[in-house]
């Protein structure tokens, strides 16, 4: 018998593009007990539609639950979860540091190595950016925390699907909805 072990799972999802669809999905997770590690979402190349990416960690019980729930919803106009190995996933961080005069030039150097751009410079702070997989964003943090980072902010995962299969064809998209 296979063990169901808890993962994280990316949702995607087209919704109605109009307001109080954000707080009817959320609601039916809170609802049901089960915490959004991470939630993107924003209008689409069609005005009538908004696409959400809501990151859950769960067993693949709870990821079936909860496309069942979305599903059934009015305003969901299509929903899968996607595949992590056929799809580019992205995320934004921008990081407040500590950055004395010796120091800019060692963050500077992490900067090159991980792609990451100075966006505001003050005379003991820097506003750094980065985008990236959430792995890369992570292993950043980890390497920018000895300047002290003051605040943090991501955005979320954002994410396609590689070549030209779409959310709206959800052929890409695994096997939890019918």
């Amino acid at each position: 018998m296979e063990e169901n072990k808890t993962k994280r799972y990316t949702i995607g999802a087209l919704v109605s593009n109009k307001s109080g669809v954000l707080t009817r999905i959320t609601g039916l997770f809170a609802r049901r007990g089960y915490n959004i590690e991470s939630l993107t979402a924003c209008a689409t190349e069609d005005p009538n539609l908004s696409r959400m990416t809501i990151i859950l960690v769960g067993d693949e019980y709870t990821l079936y639950q909860m496309i069942r729930q979305m599903d059934k919803l009015e305003d969901v106009k299509k929903i899968g979860c996607a595949n992590e190995l056929d799809c580019v996933y992205r995320e934004l961080l921008l990081a407040k540091v500590q950055a004395t005069a010796e120091a800019r030039t060692q963050i500077a150097l992490i900067n090159d190595i991980y792609k990451a751009k100075v966006v505001d410079l003050s005379i003991d702070t820097m506003i750094l950016e980065i985008t990236g997989d959430p792995e890369k964003l992570d292993a950043y943090i980890k390497v920018i925390e000895p300047f002290g980072i003051l605040e943090m902010q991501r955005t979320g995962v954002t994410v396609l699907a590689r070549g030209r299969h779409t959310l709206k064809d959800r052929d890409c998209y695994g096997d939890y909805v019918n």
